[in-house]
């Protein structure tokens, strides 16, 4: 990898990204409008909203990511930007880094105004430190952006690109612990969610909202998230191919 080439994708993709308006309200504003909803549609259950918030606070973020990084990665590969990068003396490496790192840095201000509207305006009680929410939160992004760029090698089209989310994110969604405590599932399904990264983000969540040190719970669920977004940022540098001779 040359860091040089890394840091120039990474300036070309949020150059094209300050002219797409939508998807930059998309990735910071949507997850803070749906916990602003989340909040006081549980008005009268505060106690509802904390035991959830923390959870959501980690899965908008992946969602949100997941969303826009596919799509936009995809109009790169079907406008035919992807084939003439490649044509180009420029490492796979080094595209799927520059994307990760543009999309990386909206995630890092998104995952910052998604936890502090949570815990300092919205009342979010949480026992341990908001920094490690905000760690939390800001890997799920990340996950969700290397889980975006590996997606958009499989899709023709931006609906297809949607139509991958049912496939990758609501299974993780409904098997995470969000609903019930996974070791009140099923077992064949808990042993499926122990392999889904989404279910370490929300207990890695819910190890900050009821704990007030760094628990060796805590460390485990950050570095499984961690290297699941790392792996498949490799996979996805896997499926960078020229698509014409």
């Amino acid at each position: 990898m040359n860091g040089a080439r890394t840091l120039a994708t990474a300036a070309r993709v949020l150059r094209q990204l300050r002219h797409d308006p939508r998807s930059i309200a998309l990735m910071l504003l949507v997850p803070c409008v749906m916990l602003f909803l989340l909040r006081y549609v549980f008005d009268g259950s505060p106690r509802t909203f904390d035991d959830i918030g923390a959870s959501l606070l980690g899965i908008f973020p992946l969602i949100t990511m997941f969303l826009v990084t596919s799509i936009a990665t995809l109009r790169e590969r079907t406008s035919g930007t992807l084939e003439r990068l490649l044509a180009m003396p420029l490492g796979k490496g080094d595209l799927i880094a520059g994307y990760a790192l543009a999309f990386g840095l909206l995630a890092v201000v998104q995952s910052a105004l998604a936890t502090g509207l949570a815990v300092w305006f919205l009342g979010l009680d949480v026992v341990g430190s908001p920094w490690l929410l905000l760690l939390v939160a800001l890997l799920d992004a990340l996950l969700g952006t290397a889980l975006g760029l590996f997606v958009s090698a499989f899709a023709a089209s931006e609906f297809q690109a949607v139509q991958f989310m049912p496939a990758v994110i609501f299974p993780q969604l409904l098997l995470c612990g969000l609903f019930i405590p996974r070791d009140r599932m099923q077992p064949v399904l808990e042993g499926i969610s122990d392999a889904l990264p989404m279910s370490y983000a929300v207990d890695g969540m819910n190890e900050v909202l009821r704990n007030t040190d760094v628990t060796g719970d805590f460390v485990r669920d950050v570095l499984v998230v961690a290297g699941c977004a790392v792996l498949v940022l490799g996979l996805g540098a896997a499926t960078l191919r020229r698509r014409t001779a």
